[in-house]
């Protein structure tokens, strides 16, 4: 007699075309078998994100202290409102006294990383723990997934990635004209221009490694070969890629600088390094 291979379950049965019943999920009582301390990045994320929300709420709705010639702050840049300081951008509008200029503006840059592939995975795991860790459970009983409101709004990122480019512009605008002194007169150079400087390049390197630039630069491509000039650009978009979590943690924490070094500019707590 021959011993027979016991049969698997799940499987389709020889000659018949069954299937039969899968077996459950294993049930595992631990909320996770890891024994390394995988709490320790989203939690890292969560503080120093709630920092950056305070500091940067209390900085807009602050409505001060955001220009010191010739340097303004990225959080008030374009200052389109007859009340801003300094003359860095043509004011288009007289808005009431009591709103600060930078709620009109930080709508797009706070829309453009709420809506960004990499911070999606951040706060995701970390504020929704959906899932806190690889290999680690959900608190969550069902997940939908981006299908419904308000995550839904998180298809418009590719139109925040549009309107960030225009602010990316303004921004290095601002960075140039950081070459002028008090006078206006060009052939400045401080500390306060290296600073500025620095928070337009790399802004430029967070955005232009966005998945939505790569795939506006080179999706929707059958050939390659037939497009030799855009797969160049989709091949130098796809290493920056590869580092678009680095770039979205380097430029948030640049922007929050640069704001904070004009901050100490403009209450004269401390004076700008000048080169030149």
């Amino acid at each position: 007699m021959t011993a027979t291979a016991p049969r698997r379950t799940g499987a389709v049965t020889p000659g018949r075309g069954t299937t039969e019943t899968p077996p459950r999920r294993a049930a595992i009582a631990a909320r996770t078998l890891r024994t390394d301390r995988w709490w320790l990045q989203p939690l890292v994320t969560v503080v120093v994100l709630v920092l950056f929300i305070a500091y940067s709420t209390v900085r807009a709705f602050q409505n001060a202290h955001y220009f010191s010639e010739p340097y303004i702050s990225p959080f008030y840049s374009p200052c389109i409102t007859t009340d801003c300081e300094g003359d860095t951008f043509p004011e288009l509008f007289t808005g009431p006294s009591w709103i600060s200029p930078a709620i009109y503006i930080l709508v797009i840059p706070l829309g453009f990383r709420l809506t960004c592939y990499y911070y999606r995975k951040a706060y995701y795991r970390s504020f929704w723990q959906s899932p806190p860790a690889c290999a680690v459970a959900e608190p969550h009983r069902r997940y939908t997934g981006e299908t419904r409101l308000p995550l839904l709004g998180q298809n418009l990122h590719r139109y925040f990635f549009y309107a960030g480019l225009v602010f990316n512009v303004i921004l290095t605008y601002d960075a140039v004209l950081a070459f002028r002194d008090e006078t206006g007169a060009w052939g400045h150079m401080g500390l306060g221009t290296l600073v500025l400087l620095a928070n337009a390049a790399l802004l430029w390197l967070y955005s232009v490694s966005c998945h939505s630039c790569r795939h506006i630069v080179g999706g929707r491509l059958n050939s390659f070969s037939r497009h030799p000039l855009r797969y160049r650009f989709w091949t130098v978009v796809s290493r920056l890629n590869a580092h678009h979590m680095k770039f979205a943690w380097v430029s948030l924490f640049g922007v929050a600088f640069a704001d904070f070094y004009v901050l100490l500019l403009a209450t004269d707590t401390i004076s700008d390094l000048r080169f030149f």
